[in-house]
């Protein structure tokens, strides 16, 4: 079953381009050229307008990256990394938004990493094993690891963690680890984990982000999620913090007694903060920024950027970073909370021009939550709704929202995820598809803080678009937007619908247990059935993530997202 409330009463409407670039006029102005060339040749989606927008790019124009290697690997450079929004917090434990894991990754190792072949790696635990059951992990530790402040690393810090973060605080690793019963610290350079279920997931979520190991003599006693060493944190990684100017730039300065001998190899990350798209490629283009992660340009710059020899645009080291956009209705809402709204909807939007217009053919239409690169989980065979503006209509007089004498059947309200220009740009797709079919849209553009506590904290909305990543497992990265008990609470990206249904609890509690690979899966594909019959998320597309980079920066993609590496092995081979 679905349950509805009733619907908290709307923020007042404001214009997106004020809201988005309210301090930087002249980024509005380059940002909106940009988005008039890219748009040439546009028309508004209207009655019998096939298409609101026009992409002449050619989708995924990338270049061959360089091979992984430390032969020959120089010491020295200073990183400058294009990055959009600012990060809200750098506590990373707390908010999982992916500009916050970009930067805290760099200043956190966990107990491993994922390589590229998505397989774990070791990093703060050199070692470990697992007991025949399932039910006992235990890892040898690096003896000679560091706090930046020059604190040893032992075993304290992790069960420290694992019990007041971990268990009570870190998004994924409660939910996971829910089965997490004890930790023992035979010594200062072993932890085990006991668990009362065997949970396969668990290996999926080790790593610095997943499961975050902080330092208990700076966080025991205190409020965690207002410790002032939040943002000026204190970590283990190859990094350590040095300045956040906010506004314009995050500095991480090489930690000179990380445990790699001789790594990392950069002396410095600065993170400059680039509202406008039109900055970032010119910063890229120029060698002013030599890395931006996950789409940082326009598509038409992308194919432009790729043909420049000292560049490299490419969709490699995303391999454990499959990602989903998709539309949420606020269930509680009296319209919404209507599936025959959701249904119309669904197949008001043509997500195959969507795709390949506002997007630039780097995405793929969805067929519901799970990656059809996930192939280990993935199935095609969900409900699907083809775009029919007619059986939208057909949908909407069913529900109850006849077309008034105006030509509207009701207004709605629209908040897109305020993370850059291709996402306004979403907004204006669905938006006008809607308006298409009777609904009166009223897109409204926030900044990221706001509009992180209006959806997860007040459910002060009625439709956004969002997104996430499915993660090493549709555990880690799935189940929290579909399972009940995974209600946001103020915690970003979680169940924020108020969708609950008793079904689908079901599907995904045996799921988290299931140790036989086959069951497991059916179990998944089970759990996308529903989802695409219940519409609590209206999937839209798949992403296909490229990055930029300079060609002369090695080992970018060595790990399993360069997003969320700690580039410990990243290089400049320059002459």
């Amino acid at each position: 079953m679905i349950v509805t409330f009733k619907r908290k009463p709307q923020p007042t409407s404001t214009s997106t381009s004020t809201l988005l670039f309210r301090d930087d006029p002249l980024g509005a102005a380059v940002a909106d050229l940009k988005r008039r060339r890219l748009l040439k040749g546009a028309g508004a989606l209207v009655a019998g307008a096939a298409t609101p927008f026009v992409f002449t790019g050619n989708a995924w124009a990338t270049t061959e990256t360089t091979p992984i290697t430390l032969n020959g690997a120089k010491r020295g450079g200073t990183l400058t990394a294009v990055i959009h929004p600012e990060p809200p917090t750098l506590a990373f434990f707390v908010n999982s938004a992916t500009m916050i894991g970009a930067v805290a990754s760099k200043i956190f190792d966990g107990l491993v990493e994922y390589g590229p072949d998505l397989k774990p790696r070791p990093q703060l635990a050199e070692s470990w094993t697992v007991s025949p059951d399932g039910l006992a992990w235990t890892f040898r530790l690096r003896r000679h690891a560091l706090w930046h402040d020059g604190q040893p690393f032992t075993s304290a810090d992790v069960k420290f963690s694992a019990e007041e973060v971990w268990l009570k605080i870190s998004p994924a690793s409660r939910r996971v680890l829910q089965y997490l019963t004890k930790i023992d610290t035979p010594d200062a350079h072993t932890v085990v984990l006991h668990l009362s279920k065997s949970t396969p997931a668990t290996f999926g979520i080790l790593d610095s982000l997943g499961t975050p190991i902080l330092p208990k003599h700076l966080y025991e006693n205190t409020d965690i999620r207002n410790n002032p060493y939040n943002n000026k944190p204190v970590g283990t990684g190859p990094f350590k913090f040095t300045e956040w100017a906010r506004g314009d730039r995050i500095v991480l300065d090489r930690f000179d007694k990380y445990w790699a001998p001789g790594q990392p190899y950069l002396d410095r990350i600065t993170w400059k903060i680039t509202p406008d798209v039109s900055g970032r490629a010119t910063a890229l283009e120029t060698g002013a920024a030599q890395y931006g992660e996950r789409n940082p340009v326009t598509f038409a710059d992308a194919d432009r950027l790729a043909k420049l020899p000292h560049l490299v645009v490419s969709r490699e080291g995303y391999n454990g970073y499959a990602a989903w956009l998709w539309l949420e209705p606020n269930l509680r809402d009296p319209i919404l909370g209507k599936l025959e709204v959701r249904q119309a909807i669904a197949h008001a939007i043509n997500r195959d021009v969507l795709v390949k217009t506002v997007w630039g053919g780097y995405a793929v239409p969805a067929t519901g939550p799970e990656s059809s690169l996930v192939k280990s989980f993935y199935t095609a065979d969900t409900q699907q709704y083809p775009y029919d503006p007619k059986r939208a209509e057909v949908l909407l007089d069913k529900a109850g929202f006849p077309k008034k004498a105006d030509g509207w059947r009701f207004k709605l309200d629209h908040d897109f995820i305020p993370y850059g220009d291709d996402y306004r740009r979403t907004g204006e797709f669905v938006r006008q598809a809607l308006r298409r079919v009777g609904i009166d849209v009223n897109l409204r553009g926030q900044d990221l803080p706001t509009w992180i506590k209006n959806v997860f904290t007040d459910y002060n909305f009625q439709l956004i678009s969002s997104w996430g990543t499915d993660g090493l497992d549709p555990q880690i990265g799935i189940e929290q937007h579909y399972w009940s008990k995974a209600a946001s609470n103020g915690t970003p990206w979680f169940n924020a619908s108020g969708y609950a249904s008793t079904e689908m609890d079901r599907v995904i509690e045996a799921a988290q247990t299931e140790t036989d690979p086959a069951k497991r899966r059916d179990l998944y594909v089970e759990l996308q059935k529903i989802a695409q019959r219940d519409l609590s998320l209206i999937n839209l597309f798949e992403f296909r993530w490229f990055g930029v980079w300079a060609k002369d920066l090695r080992n970018v993609t060595d790990t399993a997202s360069h997003s969320r590496a700690n580039f410990a092995r990243v290089w400049f081979d320059k002459a």
